[in-house]
This record gives C-alpha cells, sequence and structure tokens, in this order.
C-alpha cells in the first residue's frame, strides 16, 4: 500500500450541483452522446417544456455498480435541466436477462431473488433523483408491475404481431449471439419486453424519450418502433457511448476485475475513494466528466493540472471527493480522509472508527495473530516479508512504526492496548509500506 498525495479538499469545499440550462449541449461536452433518432427534433422537444424520458436498470446484482452511474447521472443532469426522469428497475425482464454482449445464456434468478434486489435498487436511485409527484420530480418504476398479469396468449397477440423476426434477426445483439453457438427463444424475446415499457411508459407518463447504453440501441429503437406503430406517437432515442479506460477495461472495474459497488458493505467509501485516486491520469478527466457535476471550466482547467502537473494528481483527488460525497455523503469524505492521512502518519488512528480503519486496511499485506502476541519485528518481517535482520535494522534506523508511533526496541512486544478496537496493529516501515497484524474479534 503507497501513500496517497495529502491536502485533499474539506467536506465542506464540495460544491453543489447546479441546474443544466442546455441538457444536450452539456452531454455532448461530456461525451455523453453516442447516437440520436433526430438531435434537432429533440433539441426542440427538450426546449418546448418539461420531456418525460426513461432508463431502465435490470436487478443483476444486489447492487448498482460505478458504472451504472452514467446513465443514472444523465437522468439527474435531464432533472436538473427541468425534465422529468423515469428510474426503471427491471423486474420483469430481470427474470430474463439481457442477451446484448454476451455468449452465453443468463442464470435465472428467482423471484423472491429480484424483489429484493429490485428494492435496494430502487432505494439506491432515490438517493440521486428528486422523486415526487411535480413536473420535474423523478417516478420509480417497476416493469413488473404491468407485466405480472399479463398473458401470453396476449403479450403474443397485442405485442408479439408486431415485431418480424427478420428485423429481429438482423439486430445485432441477436445475430452476435447466433453467430456465437445460438440463443434461446426466452431471451431472444428480451427486446419485446423492453419494447413494452416504453408504450407502457408513454400511456401512463407520457414518456417520450428511452436513453441508455450504446449497446441498448437495438432494444431502444425496438421500443421506439413499437411505439409507433400501436400509438402512432412521437418519441425519442439518445444512447451513450460504451465508455472503457485506458486499459481497455469497462469503466468502475478494479484491478482484480471485480465490480467497484455503490453499497458501502460492497465497496466500502475507502475502498471506492482509493480507486479513484488511482485513475489513470489518461482517464481522470473522462471521469470527471462522466461521473460528476464538476463543471466545464472547472474540469477543463484540471485536465490541463494532469498535464503540466502530473504529480499532484488534482483532477483524481477532485474526483474521489466528489464521488464519495455523491454516493456516501459528505461525512464519508472526512473520515477517509483522515484514515488515509493516519495510515501514513499525518493523524491519529486511534480516533478512526473501526469500520473505516478496517476499510483502509483491507487490501494491506497482513499477518494473522490468533495467540500469543509475537515481538513486533517479528511481526514486521512476517507481513512485509523482511528478514529479520532488515526489520531490526528499520527500528534501529528509525524507520519502524506501530499504530503510527516509532518503535525504538528491536525487542518490543505490543501490549494488550496496543490493539486498536482490539482487533489491529498497524505496522510501517517507512513512509510508504503499511501492513497489519490482525487477531480475531476479542
Amino acid at each position: 500500500m503507497t501513500s496517497p498525495t495529502p491536502a485533499l479538499p474539506a467536506p465542506d469545499a464540495l460544491p453543489t450541483v447546479a441546474p443544466v440550462r442546455d441538457v444536450l449541449a452539456d452531454l455532448e461536452w461530456r461525451g455523453l452522446v453516442a447516437q440520436t433518432t433526430d438531435r434537432e427534433a429533440l433539441a426542440k422537444d427538450l426546449a418546448s417544456g418539461p420531456l418525460t424520458l426513461y432508463c431502465g436498470f435490470d436487478p443483476t446484482a444486489d447492487s448498482l455498480h460505478l458504472g451504472s452511474l452514467v446513465p443514472l447521472f444523465a437522468l439527474r443532469r435531464f432533472q436538473l435541466g427541468g425534465h422529468r426522469p423515469i428510474a426503471l428497475a427491471g423486474g420483469a425482464t430481470g427474470f430474463i436477462g439481457d442477451p446484448t454482449g454476451r455468449s452465453t445464456d443468463r442464470v435465472m434468478t428467482d423471484a423472491e431473488t429480484l424483489a429484493v434486489r429490485v428494492g435496494k435498487l430502487s432505494d439506491q436511485m432515490r438517493r440521486f433523483l428528486d422523486v415526487g409527484d411535480g413536473p420535474t420530480d423523478a417516478i420509480l418504476a417497476d416493469n413488473l408491475d404491468w407485466t405480472r398479469e399479463l398473458s401470453v396468449l396476449s403479450f403474443l397477440r397485442d405485442i408479439g404481431r408486431h415485431f418480424p423476426v427478420n428485423q429481429m434477426l438482423a439486430r445485432e445483439s441477436v445475430s452476435a449471439r447466433l453467430e456465437s453457438g445460438g440463443l434461446s427463444f426466452t431471451e431472444f424475446a428480451y427486446q419485446l419486453l423492453q419494447s413494452m415499457d416504453y408504450v407502457e411508459l408513454y400511456r401512463r407518463h407520457g414518456c417520450r424519450l428511452q436513453v441508455g447504453g450504446n449497446d441498448q440501441w437495438g432494444n431502444i429503437t425496438a421500443g421506439l418502433d413499437l411505439l409507433r406503430r400501436v400509438e402512432q406517437g412521437s418519441a425519442h432515442a439518445l444512447t451513450f457511448p460504451l465508455v472503457t479506460d485506458s486499459s481497455g477495461s469497462k469503466i468502475g472495474k478494479s484491478t482484480g476485475g471485480g465490480n467497484v459497488w455503490l453499497d458501502p458493505d460492497m465497496t466500502t467509501p475507502y475502498a471506492l475513494y482509493q480507486f479513484l485516486l488511482n485513475v489513470d491520469d489518461r482517464d481522470a478527466g473522462t471521469h470527471l466528466r462522466l461521473l460528476t457535476f464538476v463543471g466545464q471550466e472547472e474540469v477543463e482547467a484540471l485536465d490541463e493540472a494532469t498535464v503540466q502537473r502530473p504529480q499532484e494528481r488534482a483532477a483524481q483527488r477532485r474526483l474521489a471527493c466528489e464521488l464519495v460525497a455523491l454516493v456516501h455523503g459528505p461525512q464519508e469524505v472526512g473520515r477517509v480522509q483522515a484514515a488515509s492521512a493516519a495510515l501514513f502518519g499525518g493523524g491519529d488512528l486511534a480516533e478512526l472508527d473501526e469500520r473505516t480503519l478496517a476499510a483502509a486496511l483491507a487490501e494491506a499485506p497482513s499477518v494473522a495473530v490468533p495467540g500469543d502476541v509475537p515481538p513486533y519485528v517479528e511481526l514486521l518481517s512476517s507481513a512485509l516479508g523482511l528478514s529479520r535482520s532488515e526489520a531490526r535494522r528499520a527500528v534501529k534506523e528509525g524507520s519502524a512504526y506501530l499504530n503510527g508511533a516509532k518503535v525504538t526496541d528491536d525487542a518490543a512486544v505490543p501490549v494488550e492496548s496496543d490493539w486498536l478496537h482490539g482487533r489491529f496493529l498497524v505496522l510501517r516501515r517507512g513512509k510508504r509500506s503499511v501492513a497489519v497484524a490482525e487477531r480475531p474479534r476479542p
């Protein structure tokens, strides 16, 4: 574990989110527009008054992940521009699973698990949108509401007859699966369900714009076609580019390949903070544009700072503070800053609460102490992979620390009062190498 750059902004210095005057122009500047059905017609409708739009989120896990903020914050940007967003949790489509981008069928999820996931996702989406009954207040929807009682015969008669099979086969998500080994009828019918969502939201709420990732273009335009056939309605489609970082990974993927989750029990605020603090210089500006509400002037200034003074990591520090505040609350920014500083000698480790300290130490080298406590030198040697002589030399040179305090006796043995929260001994060699000795909870 290495030391982060210090001097991060205080939580109360984080800016509030400002209204968006021209939401389409803002999306384009941020690189959030991949395709639209008719850009000028959409701009005209956006300018004429509140437009209702929606984006769907299937409950494939117990939490949204960092990449989910791209479409979710896009909904928020429209709301800040005076429009009404609908965040749809796919309680029905989640039963089937979108075949887009997959080479095999999804594992089916039971109804109870899906219901729990829909509830969790809805709670998370509520935190980022102003939900209510006003003309620009967001609506939280679940497509299970209009499919739960729908019979197979009604579905085939009222929806299926509007979908030419040759057009469905030509869609990229379908043709790719057919070429890679086949597609079940269940997943083949996914786009019919998603298309029906657009029609239902049009009928219920006057929804006239669907947004989503660019891999959803086929599904979204299929819904647009259905809406025109059954309602003769005028509506729009807009997709966001599928964003990857400079290594080619999807945005929000950790170095281990897993998602960075928005649920603090799945990815702690400290882990989110460290992940963002370590974003590559080439990606920091992109992340600020897509995942925050930081304005154009400031983002471009941070772009320039990254080029001129990369060692300051100003863009990453701004990104980390902004997103931790947005996702977990401004109070967590102070906690993770304090944890980062304390680990590397800039604060008092004893003042950190147990959860924050545990999160900060989660990825540090560790050694278990199930029984009697060995001498400090032995702990340092085991945790950091040093020889005993190297550990003793660190003590003699004054570069060995226990819980932030310098160790001066190479025969010293930690005592009971040294255990932070009764569980942790924080070991450090020099300014950058941190490890932890841990024992079972008392």
